[in-house]
């Protein structure tokens, strides 16, 4: 998979193992650093593991992760990975950006490459990877606003920050899209894209915030909701599983949440696919091979570093002619003539 390379001119002591998971050494050590969400959180953490993991099976290397389990791990962590063992270090998450400013320029011969951040100026031995996440959003807004029978779509997210309101702009872009186009008017609750505000449960790890913000979208109407918060949107697949999906169906993000999330797959119409996998295996590549070098890798639908993922038990549900507007609006997002943001 080739990506996009752009390159602008411009604690606490940590609690987490540290984990190996290979049985002997190897010549090549890739170590990575998750955000509070942890490594088993069915999203966003764990789809930066799986890259590393894939690096490993298909290039021999070792790798290694730490869990951070609060906000203040951050640096604690960061500093115990010094010393020569960690040829690239992989940071997971935008809330790690100070912190891995910090360990860089204090270890300038060590490579570190972020998930989910940009820095501007760069920083020569960091690699920022970040995603247009908004192109598969735009996607999906259309999708859901085209199943609706309520006419009322709902999200939230975990916390206002750009890698997370970057998917809330695209699904009601994309609403806003196939209003346009077909003359409806069905509205998203939970995020006004001008004003900037929505509904955030301001964590990534309570499956019950989960459960009760879908619960009061679904009040309000809302027959289809994107939680664009981790582990939370766990609990408001658990409450779709309860209600039905006549009655509420979810759209994953990250990963394919019909895969991570198996007891609930069939709540999931689909997810938006932010493949950290394999910028996470590409810059381990990279580092690696020896052309690594600071600076922004981007994933777009165009080198498909996004996506949406299958309808799965949807598939017969989902209208041909959805489908192929769907195919039609993918295409018209990667040649320029349909802008997701303005």
């Amino acid at each position: 998979m080739t990506f996009m390379k752009r390159v602008p001119t411009g604690g606490a002591i940590a609690v987490a193992l540290f984990l190996v998971s290979t049985a002997s050494a190897s010549a090549f050590t890739a170590c990575q650093v998750t955000d509070t969400g942890g490594i088993d959180d069915s999203s966003f953490n764990q789809t930066a593991w799986k890259g590393a993991l894939d690096a490993k099976d298909e290039l021999g290397i070792d790798a290694r992760y730490l869990e951070s389990q609060a906000e203040s791990d951050y640096d604690a962590n960061l500093n115990s990975l010094q010393g020569g063992e960690c040829d690239v270090i992989v940071t997971v998450g935008f809330l790690m950006g100070d912190a891995t400013k910090k360990a860089a320029e204090a270890n300038p011969d060590q490579k570190y490459s972020i998930v989910d951040f940009a820095y501007d100026p760069t920083i020569p031995n960091v690699l920022g990877q970040v995603y247009a996440t908004d192109e598969a959003a735009f996607l999906a807004g259309y999708l859901a606003a085209g199943m609706s029978k309520t006419g009322i779509l709902g999200t939230f997210g975990g916390i206002n920050i750009p890698p997370v309101t970057i998917f809330m702009d695209g699904f009601v872009a994309g609403t806003n899209y196939y209003n346009t186009q077909k003359g409806t008017n069905v509205t998203v609750l939970g995020w006004d894209p001008v004003a900037r505000e929505g509904l955030f449960t301001n964590n990534f790890e309570s499956l019950d915030d989960g459960r009760s913000f879908a619960q009061n979208l679904y009040d309000e109407g809302a027959d289809i909701v994107l939680p664009v918060a981790g582990p939370v949107g766990l609990g408001s697949a658990a409450l779709a599983d309860e209600l039905g999906t006549d009655a509420l169906k979810i759209i994953g993000v990250d990963a394919d949440q019909y895969l991570t999330d198996p007891e609930k797959k069939h709540v999931y119409l689909t997810s938006i696919l932010k493949r950290m996998d394999s910028t996470v295996k590409a810059v381990i590549a990279a580092a690696k091979d020896g052309s690594f070098e600071g600076g922004l890798l981007v994933g777009t639908l165009a080198n498909d570093g996004v996506g949406v993922a299958p309808y799965h038990d949807f598939e017969n549900a989902v209208p041909a002619e959805l489908k192929a507007e769907l195919e039609a609006i993918r295409a018209g997002i990667i040649n320029g003539s349909i802008k997701v943001t303005n």
